[in-house]
């Protein structure tokens, strides 16, 4: 089964329509494929929940960070791969603010040094003023042990 290598327009307006409708908060959310269709899966942002119960801990709210539950996450990919599914990207957004994988994200997806899934697209939404402004995606490069840009073709 060959997999789709690019996120689809109707893919991308559904990561662009999250953003937009959690704004100022930021979104997040993973896509699945299969040979016929990407999948968007719009995740909750615990973000909010976290740093109300310890913001000593958690100094960011959503408007600035994001945490998928990781249950919700482990569920999807429970599912994706039972459909024989991949996952191929994950997303999230910046609000006001440009599209960049900044410290943070990297340290988030890189918790034991490498990413869990190290061929999937990370995507970041910028949106100003509750509208959507620009994407840009980054891929894993083992090699130099960081993320990179990369062209994200639709």
């Amino acid at each position: 089964m060959r997999f789709k290598t690019y996120i689809s327009r109707e893919a991308m307006d559904r990561i662009s329509g999250h953003a937009e409708r959690e704004y100022p908060d930021e979104c997040c959310g993973i896509v699945t494929q299969n040979a016929e269709r990407q999948t968007v899966h719009e995740c909750r942002n615990i973000q909010n929940r976290l740093h109300n119960e310890d913001p000593v801990t958690h100094i960011s709210d959503a408007r600035t960070a994001y945490v998928i539950d990781r249950s919700e996450a482990e569920a999807i990919f429970s599912s994706a791969k039972e459909r024989g599914d991949k996952v191929m990207a994950f997303y999230h957004s910046h609000t006001d603010h440009d599209a960049y994988f900044s410290e943070t994200d990297e340290a988030a997806q890189t918790v034991f040094g490498e990413p869990e899934f190290p061929d999937a697209l990370h995507i970041v939404v910028s949106v100003k003023n509750g509208k959507t402004s620009h994407f840009r995606a980054f891929m894993w490069d083992g090699k130099e042990m960081a993320f990179r840009p990369v062209d994200l073709t639709t």
